[in-house]
């Protein structure tokens, strides 16, 4: 099992080119086994994406997440207590980004490595990620 970055959900459905061997091979066994880890967070940055018309879908949201939901074996999480307070603690003041952070938090707690090409997610030694 693993956990995704937004990006990597975006790029999956839409951009399959710009994600690396590695995340590729992750998806592709992931799928194959017990499932890729979707933080509900995701759906609201993919709906603000949209929203601002930084990424340009031509279905409607609902569609494109009905299709995206469907396209890899995923698993919905919520945000549990226990992820909302090491989100709240994770990195510090170096990395503000709240998606980031839970989504960094899901992957620590359920002890998952991370797909995201986020350099900063990347190098830190509080979790595994692969790219």
């Amino acid at each position: 099992m693993i956990v995704v970055d937004t990006h990597i959900v975006v790029w999956d459905a839409l951009l399959p080119d710009r994600l690396s061997p590695k995340a590729k091979n992750a998806l592709a066994r992931a799928n194959e086994g017990e499932g890729i880890i979707l933080c509900d967070i995701t759906l609201w940055e993919i709906a603000m994406l949209m929203a601002a018309r930084r990424l340009k879908v031509e279905s409607p949201y609902s569609e494109f997440i009905a299709h995206l939901l469907k396209s890899n074996t995923y698993h919905l999480h919520s945000i549990t207590p226990a992820v909302a307070e090491l989100s709240a603690h994770l990195f510090g003041d170096a990395h503000k980004d709240p998606a980031d952070r839970i989504i960094a938090a899901t992957a620590i707690i359920a002890r998952c490595p991370l797909v995201t090409a986020d350099a900063f997610l990347r190098r830190s030694d509080q979790m595994q990620t692969i790219w």
